[in-house]
């Protein structure tokens, strides 16, 4: 492939020297395919030339085993294996199990890597060594690029687990045992999932999800943007704002309304009562979930389960502990299917919530307060920031500070002051 890219920008060259730029350009583009088809691959390793890596990654009792092969050091592509095998046996010992049988009829590389360490790892390497007739080591790698590349191994494993997951056991089925899991009367259509994302408070941002029967139903996320002073990033104060704006909008939503001949018969789906959830899922404890029935029972609404997920110790993922109004915090079994589609549910609103901050965040990083500041044009913003250094620093300078900035008139030192301090009605 590095041949081949070569010789298309040699062609390129040849094209554009003899000006047709037409024949360049699709040289061009042919590079960058194949550039993009090289790096679709994965990485191609520099102090890999020939190995075989194995990444095992273990959830909802099943493993995947993510396999990549490395030749003339590229990347000669990766297979997903989903061995079966006991729910009661650790990652490892899977892994060892299949190490022994996948080399049965394959001839074995220099090198095999590991993501986990296997109790027969010296015995299997003296076999493959035999199988082989050369050496044959097996590592596990513990940092740089050998190591990187099992951590990119293991993602993929993780991912392709998670799909299968989801296409083995039904919604249906993950649903009523969420249900059973709750002690719910009845199987939840609609399952909402929140979560905020700030930075100390700053461009704070809630994010809420919803699942049912068909899976996530992305048409219907939401964001709710902070508009409440926060201080400290206060997470309890961002998640009684975000409920009560999601919860205070359904009521009114579902509010009947007046008969008119108007209204009568008609098909504007604006019209339709919206869906109300009969679950959700709080990202957080104890604090956090009495927050969420605070605001429930404020609104008088008593037909909505509310859960907290709270993270396990140092965050790891199958320790997590559940709260309920009325009940002690519990945990499931760590092979539960149905632990695994919660962890989704709270995997996939963190992810939505921080999307959500990093746009608010890049957006806010862009503007200027001094933009909004009437009669402040280049200019005069130019001046300011570099008498004081910053918009914040403009922003908090007194009446006479203002009006020592060259350029900087008395009038338009007062328009800026009372921008920032609140006399709207002196601006001009």
């Amino acid at each position: 492939s590095r041949r081949t890219q070569k010789e298309l920008a040699a062609n390129m060259n040849v094209a554009a020297e003899a000006m047709d730029f037409e024949r360049a350009a699709i040289y061009r583009d042919r590079i960058r395919a194949l550039t993009q088809v090289q790096q679709h691959q994965g990485i191609n390793p520099q102090t890999l030339t020939e190995a075989d890596l194995f990444a095992a990654y273990q959830e909802g009792g099943q493993t995947c085993i993510q396999v990549f092969f490395f030749r003339a050091g590229q990347n000669w592509g990766n297979r997903a294996y989903f061995p079966r095998h006991d729910r009661d046996l650790d990652v490892d010992e899977v892994l060892d199990a299949f190490l022994a049988q996948f080399y049965e009829d394959r001839l074995p590389p220099r090198l095999v890597l590991l993501s986990h360490e296997v109790a027969g790892r010296a015995l299997l390497a003296e076999a493959l060594s035999i199988i082989a007739g050369r050496k044959v080591a097996v590592g596990l790698p513990k940092r740089g690029e050998k190591r990187e590349l099992v951590g990119h191994a293991m993602t993929n494993a993780r991912e392709a687990l998670g799909r299968r997951l989801a296409e083995s056991s039904t919604q249906r089925t993950l649903l009523e045992g969420v249900a059973e899991a709750f002690g719910m009367a009845e199987t939840p259509q609609r399952i909402e999932v929140y979560d905020n994302s700030h930075i100390s408070g700053t461009n704070a941002v809630g994010g809420m999800v919803v699942a049912g029967p068909e899976g996530f139903i992305k048409s219907q996320y939401r964001k709710f943007n902070i508009k409440s002073e926060i201080e400290d990033g206060d997470d309890y104060a961002m998640m009684r704002e975000v409920l009560t704006r999601r919860f205070a909008r359904l009521l009114k939503d579902s509010e009947p309304r007046p008969e008119t001949p108007e209204t009568i018969n008609t098909l504007d789906p604006s019209h339709i009562p919206p869906d109300w959830p009969d679950l959700i899922l709080i990202d957080g404890g104890a604090g956090q979930l009495k927050i969420a029935n605070e605001v429930l029972t404020e609104l008088g609404i008593d037909s909505v389960l509310a859960v907290g997920i709270a993270k396990g110790p140092e965050r790891d993922a199958g320790r997590e502990r559940f709260f309920i109004q009325g009940r002690a915090p519990f945990m499931m079994e760590p092979r539960n299917p149905v632990l695994y589609y919660l962890q989704r549910l709270r995997d996939e609103v963190h992810r939505f919530a921080i999307g959500s901050h990093r746009a608010r965040r890049t957006k806010a990083i862009g503007v200027n307060p001094l933009d909004e500041v009437p009669g402040i044009g280049p200019g005069r913003k130019r001046a300011l920031l570099q008498h004081f250094g910053s918009a914040r620093a403009v922003s908090r300078a007194g009446l006479s500070d203002l009006e020592a900035v060259d350029g900087i008139s008395a009038k338009v030192a007062r328009t800026v002051y009372d921008f920032f301090h609140g006399n709207p009605d002196q601006m001009t």
